[in-house]
């Protein structure tokens, strides 16, 4: 199994995700000789034992303090088989808006429950954020197993509990001992019961999807690029999918249609582009795009086939909404909602208290051009700001669009109007 694997930890505060993330790269020789003197050396007067590898990830002074993970700590590891990208995110409910950004581009999810307490509120909330952010394979480790005597009734019980919890996804169950290593790298002599893939060997071999190159091509316009009057280009990251040079393009929300000239990157033209690159197009007609404008593919794209679908245009959706800001939201106040490149004044219909996860109506100044989350990522995922503090006070992921008479078709203002007949109006030389 080859390729990188973004995972996160999720769970309620004090089940041993940090002590877990510790073990798994000491295990795996993923921390460097310094690192674990250092962390030895703090270890000294602790009740963990000679070493405590929850230090290993608690890097900010008031974690060690307090012996809680309180922002989100990313680790690099690698094996023989496979990459890794590690985001160990705080349990605590204070900090849950940082466990939803670490959640926010992992593969894999590892939720954590304590044997001796089962599933608690703060699990429940984690699984469904990481669930709702579009995760779907989690690696479920009970832990904690050595203090209730490697009981099999207790672990069976808290998969049941998870079966309730994660109906639609897929969740490999893990009896373990963080602190001690059971069942973390290799399987344990003392689950002689469990027959399944250790943590690690599970991350190794888990199958996730990667493809956003087999899906619809995606590109949000971040610079119109005018060095001369030779040149103009649509300058952005493509979000998914792929295009080639003579392909046909759209530029929404205008809708108006054109094909790729060049493809233009730093190193020079290139025939053919895909996601994650940066590039800037351009385009074989002038047609007016502007940045927050969004290039997809269109009829005659070799990626159209069964994965091809345009994207929604429009000043209305339903989405799923993570909010993060001790100050409620307002639906009588006017929140800037920033999704991709473009970013815009927003309404929503209801009410949200810090950590509370609703599906929420959102009314937008300007039309967006946008997919559903669980399509593409990338286009469906927004965030919500105060205009007042210019904090981050929300995440949002678009279910989908809500049409109607007034909202269903973009309707241009009257500049926009005036333009059109401009350039519509015949020329006399």
């Amino acid at each position: 199994m080859s390729g990188l694997l973004r995972i996160c930890t999720a769970g309620s505060v004090d089940d041993g995700k940090s002590t877990l993330i510790g073990r798994l790269l000491y295990d795996s020789r993923s921390v460097y000789e310094d690192q674990v003197s250092s962390v030895e050396k703090a270890s000294k007067n602790r009740t963990a034992g000679p070493i405590d590898f929850s230090l290993f990830t608690d890097g900010l002074k008031a974690e060690r303090e307090q012996g809680i993970t309180i922002d989100v700590a990313y680790r690099y590891f690698a094996t023989a088989r496979r990459k890794f990208i590690l985001a160990d995110t705080p349990g605590h409910e204070q900090y849950t808006r940082n466990m939803a950004t670490g959640a926010s581009t992992a593969d894999v999810a590892i939720l954590l429950v304590d044997a001796r307490n089962g599933v608690r509120a703060q699990t429940r909330r984690h699984a469904r954020i990481a669930q709702l952010l579009g995760i779907t394979e989690f690696a479920l480790a009970v832990n904690k197993m050595d203090l209730v005597d490697f009981d099999r009734q207790v672990f069976d019980d808290i998969v049941d509990d998870f079966e309730e919890i994660l109906p639609n996804a897929r969740v490999h169950p893990i009896p373990m001992s963080a602190l001690n290593g059971d069942n973390v790298i290799t399987k344990s002599d003392r689950t002689p019961w469990f027959n399944e893939a250790s943590l690690l060997e599970y991350l190794e071999t888990v199958k996730v999807d990667h493809q956003i190159v087999a899906k619809p091509f995606r590109l949000p316009v971040q610079l119109v690029a005018r060095p001369d009057q030779e040149f103009r280009g649509y300058a952005g990251q493509i979000l998914a999918g792929s295009i080639r040079v003579g392909a046909p393009i759209a530029a929404w929300p205008s809708g108006r249609t054109a094909n790729v000239k060049r493809i233009v990157t730093w190193d020079g033209d290139i025939q053919m582009a895909h996601a994650p690159m940066s590039v800037t197009l351009v385009l074989d007609d002038e047609i007016d795009i502007s940045r927050g404008d969004t290039i997809t593919g269109t009829d005659g794209h070799e990626g159209r086939g069964v994965n091809h679908f345009d994207p929604h245009v429009g000043r209305r959706f339903e989405a799923d909404v993570v909010w993060m800001d001790e100050r409620p939201l307002d639906p009588a106040r006017l929140y800037i909602l920033k999704h991709t490149t473009r970013t815009v004044t927003v309404e929503a219909n209801r009410p949200l208290a810090l950590n509370q996860i609703e599906t929420v109506t959102l009314a937008t100044s300007r039309p967006l051009v946008f997919d559903r989350y669980r399509d593409i990522r990338a286009t469906g995922s927004f965030i919500l700001i105060d205009p007042t503090t210019n904090f981050t006070a929300g995440a949002g992921m678009i279910i989908d669009a809500i049409r109607d008479d007034h909202a269903s078709q973009y309707r241009p203002n009257a500049a926009e109007r005036l333009v059109k007949i401009a350039r519509s109006a015949p020329s006399h030389e």
